[in-house]
C-alpha cells in the first residue's frame, strides 16, 4: 500500500529524512544571532534557537538559506558558508532529517523579527555563552561555527 506523502516537508520528517538548511547567522563581530520560540512554534516553545527551513523542491542550498533569512530576520544574507552536515534522528515524535549547516553574515541593524508567529524574540550572543533554555539541537549546531567568524574579503 502506498501513502500519499504529507504536504509539508516538515510533517515529512516523520515518514522519511528531508532536508534542513540551517543557518547560523552572525555579525563578523563575534556574534550570533538567535531567536525564541514563541507559543505558536512547531516544537520546544521558550527555547532559543538559529535559523531553520525546508530545502524546496528545486531549490539550491544557497536559495533555500537566503529565502529563509528573508522570511525570518527580514534581511538578505551578506555571504553564506557551509560549515557542516548533520544527520538528526529525534525521539517523540520520531523525527529524521538532514541538516546541512551555514554561517550566515547578516548586517545588523537591518534584523527585524519576520515570523511572529513562531518567534517572540531575537538577540544577538557569543557562541560560547547561548541563552537557555535553549532548543535542544542548539549545541550541536554551534559547535560547527568556528568562532571568530572573519568578515569576508569584499575584493
Amino acid at each position: 500500500m502506498n501513502a500519499t506523502p504529507p504536504e509539508h516537508p516538515r510533517d515529512r520528517a516523520l515518514t522519511a529524512p528531508t532536508v534542513s538548511c540551517v543557518f547560523v547567522c552572525h555579525d563578523g563581530a563575534g556574534h550570533v544571532l538567535l531567536a525564541r520560540r514563541s507559543a505558536g512554534a512547531r516544537d520546544e516553545p521558550g527555547t532559543w534557537d538559529t535559523g531553520a527551513g525546508a530545502l524546496e523542491h528545486g531549490e539550491s542550498f544557497e536559495e533555500a538559506v537566503a529565502r529563509e533569512v528573508r522570511e525570518e530576520y527580514g534581511v538578505d544574507p551578506l555571504s553564506v558558508e557551509v560549515i557542516g552536515v548533520r544527520n538528526v534522528l529525534r525521539g517523540t515524535p520520531v523525527s529524521h532529517w538532514v541538516a546541512v549547516v551555514f554561517a550566515v553574515l547578516v548586517d545588523p541593524a537591518r534584523v527585524v523579527l519576520g515570523e511572529p508567529h513562531k518567534f517572540d524574540a531575537l538577540d544577538w550572543f557569543t557562541p560560547d555563552r547561548p541563552p537557555h533554555p535553549h532548543h535542544s539541537q542548539l549545541p550541536q549546531t554551534l559547535a560547527l561555527f568556528p568562532s571568530p567568524r572573519p568578515t569576508p574579503d569584499p575584493a
